[in-house]
């Protein structure tokens, strides 16, 4: 090594410092609190640098001081195991088609951004209509007031409104979740840290924080499916530096409680489900593990990226079904401006129901 130039033990060091990097992203991620702040960074991240690392070995050969033999073994099988290692994390996703005969149904899901507050709710509602969905699955149907920090949450309460603008739609709603459906609700049970909330009177504040999943039972031409809308809490506000750590962590406790609440519901419902919203949480997260692993994921895109909406790097947005029914034509589309996130939009077929 003591022959070795600078910019090849540069190199080296990087791709060990990389090596030793996804490893504990491999121990760390979904499992410490604190490595929400490493879990920040781009999915892609996790392809790039490997890439990176590797295509410094022909660069540095093609500026006339190639890479000694034993550093470039160490440099390849460190980023080839980086890679591999890295790879659940990067975004990327490959599926095969579906194919199935049944009734469907259109589903629109999407972060509204504080329900028009900034843009115009006449605007809102316009591109609302235009999906012409079957359901749709909303959040940030609230408004924000950003001079009271934290506490910020403002109800807001567009029931006749909405009532004008979909006849017929049947609507749910619960602290800052709103479901419209052309398909009768027939049951709404609550979810998760909400069900602690049932049968007492509860300010909007407490339902806001305690109802981050929205179940809706719809009976869709005599087939009765379960629709969960979720918004799970951000992980960090870089606006509260007195509380930025243990912000974090309390925001990681609330995330955690509600992913269990929503597994929990989803082993004890027989029922087919489809589960979609803004999870605030990207492929190189482990908190969505245990959901990725025993629901399918309705996402047909290669990198399907829906945050923030001009240059989407991350999945924070994510819809996922149940046996019994088949996810098709998933796009994450633009939404005018209206929004920080892309909405998400997909065909859901009730396998083998006629």
């Amino acid at each position: 090594m003591s022959r070795w130039c600078r910019g090849t033990q540069v190199l080296v060091g990087a791709t060990g410092a990389w090596l030793v990097f996804v490893g504990l992203q491999w121990l760390l991620t979904g499992r410490w609190w604190l490595w929400l702040l490493p879990d920040l960074m781009p999915p892609l991240t996790f392809l790039v640098i490997p890439v990176m690392l590797l295509a410094a070995l022909p660069a540095a050969r093609l500026s006339g001081r190639p890479v000694p033999a034993n550093a470039t073994w160490l440099v390849l099988a460190g980023t080839v195991t980086a890679g591999v290692l890295g790879w659940p994390y990067n975004g990327l996703t490959v599926h095969g088609g579906v194919s199935g005969v049944g009734p469907e149904l259109r589903v629109f899901a999407w972060n509204t951004e504080y329900w028009g507050q900034h843009v115009g709710r006449d605007r809102l509602y316009a591109f609302l209509r235009a999906q012409h969905a079957d359901v749709y699955l909303l959040q940030e149907y609230l408004h924000w007031d950003e001079t009271a920090g934290l506490d910020g949450a403002r109800r807001v309460d567009d029931e006749a409104a909405l009532r004008a603008a979909f006849p017929g739609y049947s609507i749910a709603s619960r602290g800052e979740l709103l479901t419209l459906s052309r398909f009768p609700i027939v049951a709404r049970p609550p979810v998760g840290p909400d069900r602690d909330l049932a049968g007492r009177t509860a300010g909007f504040d407490q339902v806001f924080a305690a109802a981050k999943v929205l179940r809706s039972d719809l009976d869709v031409d005599g087939h009765v499916i379960s629709a969960y809308n979720v918004h799970l809490p951000v992980q960090i506000d870089l606006a509260v530096s007195r509380r930025f750590f243990s912000l974090i962590q309390e925001r990681d406790e609330l995330r955690r409680r509600q992913l269990a609440g929503l597994r929990s519901d989803l082993a004890a419902n027989s029922r087919p489900a489809i589960v979609a919203g803004d999870f605030n949480t990207s492929p190189a997260m482990g908190d969505l593990d245990a959901l990725r692993a025993t629901l399918h994921d309705a996402n047909t895109a290669l990198y399907p990226g829906s945050w923030p909406a001009g240059l989407p790097l991350w999945r924070v947005d994510w819809t996922f079904t149940t046996a019994g029914l088949l996810a098709r034509d998933y796009r994450l589309v633009a939404t005018d401006g209206l929004s920080d996130h892309r909405a998400q939009q997909v065909r859901i077929v009730l396998k083998g129901q006629s």
